[in-house]
């Protein structure tokens, strides 16, 4: 049985986590967030809940199908979103292309997209595996007593942040990085500076941090605006008729009445995500200032100008992988460090699934 750190509680970590405990292995998994999710993370809010990240996601992976179907319980949280029939709009919010027929089904995890990760944490949560509020800073490799001048006898350290102290978690077997590429680069990069690294590991590293540097990862900001006043009598909903949109706006590329989802609360709320061009030239502006500019694009296309009771925006900085690694996972025997996440291989909900799955059976089989 090896110990085994993962950093990131999204769907590639925790995957990853589950296929490993049940071959057999202790994990612990490392989120600096307060709760498991990443990109499929709800927010919450006084008008309900917003999936502020991912939208939805497609099963077409046989792998993937079976988790969906066979994990106890995730049949009654992944539902399928009527809204397959996605609009096209130009500048001014015209439908440019006809909805087509539905080539495979949207599903959506209820009451939010954040609940499917959550089902699947909450065993290895009950077992106290899970450190949430934990942000990793760095890893370090440590000489076992064993053998100190043999790397393969070394074990990992993790040191997280949790509130304003650093704690180290010792004696892990392997650490795995379930993280956007970046913050994969940084962390190992950070590492290795502060000379937290054996010498023998060291080129092990760099390999994979070279690796990585060929993804390239875009932003995307997101509008989220809630309008309770649409559910009083004689007022079925507000804007157009459809429920989801793809946009030609040079600032949105995409809408949804995310009240139209499955499982959601009536209240006529809105998710709007900016385009990626648009999202990288305004990555640093002030949240204010581009809240009022696409607030001003959304009621351009849907046509509602009335005054929202709630509005917010979220800034993901690593939303869409445009150049994937190529492969699954990256694993370094030598060291023991692996990565896995959708950037591996695409941008998709089950991409990250793939990836994470991937990873874990090929140390499991180690």
């Amino acid at each position: 049985m090896k110990n085994i750190a993962i950093i990131g509680a999204g769907m590639a970590g925790v995957t990853a986590a589950r296929t490993l405990e049940k071959a057999g292995h202790a994990v612990q998994i490392f989120e600096k967030s307060r709760g498991a999710g990443g990109r499929m993370s709800t927010r919450e809010s006084s008008c309900g809940s917003f999936d502020h990240g991912t939208q939805y996601f497609t099963i077409r992976d046989p792998r993937f199908e079976k988790a969906i179907n066979e994990v106890p319980g995730t049949t009654e949280i992944c539902r399928p979103w009527s809204t397959n029939a996605v609009r096209v709009l130009d500048e001014l919010g015209r439908v440019i292309e006809a909805a087509m027929p539905p080539r495979e089904k949207h599903f959506v995890a209820v009451p939010g997209m954040s609940s499917l990760l959550t089902h699947w944490i909450k065993p290895l949560v009950d077992l106290g595996r899970v450190h949430y509020n934990s942000q990793v800073m760095c890893i370090e490799s440590v000489q076992t007593g064993h053998n100190p001048n043999n790397a393969q006898s070394m074990t990992w350290t993790v040191h997280a942040q949790q509130g304003e102290r650093v704690l180290p978690f010792s004696n892990f077997d392997a650490v795995l990085f379930a993280v956007p590429n970046p913050q994969c680069r940084a962390l190992i990069e950070h590492s290795t500076l502060q000379k937290l690294i054996h010498t023998e590991l060291l080129s092990s590293l760099h390999a994979i941090k070279h690796q990585i540097d060929v993804v390239t990862t875009d932003p995307c900001w997101t509008l989220m605006v809630g309008y309770p006043q649409a559910s009083q009598p004689g007022i079925s909903h507000l804007g157009p008729q459809w429920n989801a949109a793809k946009s030609t706006h040079h600032r949105i590329s995409w809408l949804a009445r995310e009240s139209s989802k499955p499982g959601k609360s009536h209240i006529e709320r809105w998710t709007v995500q900016a385009g990626t061009k648009w999202s990288r030239e305004h990555l640093e502006d002030d949240p204010a200032r581009v809240k009022a500019k696409l607030m001003r694009a959304f009621s351009e296309l849907t046509g509602i100008r009335v005054e929202p009771t709630h509005s917010a925006v979220h800034r993901w900085r690593y939303a869409k992988t445009q150049t994937p690694l190529g492969q699954p996972y990256l694993w370094t025997q030598e060291a023991r460090v692996g990565t896995c996440g959708d950037w591996h291989i695409g941008h998709r909900v089950e991409d990250a699934f793939i990836s994470g799955l991937s990873l874990a059976l090929r140390i499991a089989e180690a």
